[in-house]
């Protein structure tokens, strides 16, 4: 078990099976928060779907397939950082994130999206990191800007998701391009 200390009290660790109750009470405090970006809270609902989530990461980690990354603040699990995908053999990755509303505006998930793009790209040897967000979720797009990222398309209506066609965006950073804009952009915010 390790630790990496993301300043001011927050910690970033990774995020394991054996954790689900404090997961699903993450999930409780932030689920309309959440949900109304992400659909995660309409899958974790209860400690069995909590713990089958967490275990279908722990899954992936093992096949080296994903990441789930825990973010605690002042010993409370508020958020997390993931590699959705991870593909090292194709050098290609897609992160994304959550908080619950007590953490935001901090640089939690900023600090958090850095340290696992970094590890992707400097350990995994990772190309692209693909971050796929809703044209709607201001608050995610501006990660995405902080870590260097660009904008690669627009998906129109491409993500229906309670009822609702959204348009996606598809945002990368390159490795060739992370040292000089994700690794070294400051910190604030997100």
């Amino acid at each position: 078990m390790y630790a990496m200390s993301l300043g001011d009290g927050a910690e970033l660790r990774p995020l394991e099976p054996w954790q689900a109750d404090e997961f699903l009470a993450h999930m409780d405090r932030g689920r309309e928060f959440i949900g109304a970006r992400n659909g995660l809270p309409d899958v974790v609902t209860d400690l069995e779907s909590s713990r089958a989530f967490l275990r279908a990461y722990a899954e992936k980690a093992a096949a080296d397939t994903g990441r789930i990354h825990g973010i605690w603040l002042d010993g409370t699990l508020v958020g997390a950082v993931i590699l959705r995908t991870l593909d090292a053999a194709a050098g290609k990755a897609e992160a994304g994130c959550w908080l619950e509303p007590a953490a935001t505006g901090r640089g939690l998930v900023t600090r958090a999206a850095r340290a696992l793009i970094g590890w992707a790209v400097e350990v995994r040897g990772v190309h692209r990191v693909e971050w796929v967000v809703a044209s709607s979720n201001a608050p995610s797009i501006a990660v995405a800007r902080r870590l260097g990222m660009k904008r690669d398309a627009v998906l129109r209506e491409s993500y229906a998701y309670r009822g609702v066609r959204h348009d996606m965006e598809v945002w990368s950073v390159l490795a060739p391009d992370w040292h000089t804009s994700g690794a070294t952009a400051g910190t604030t915010g997100g």
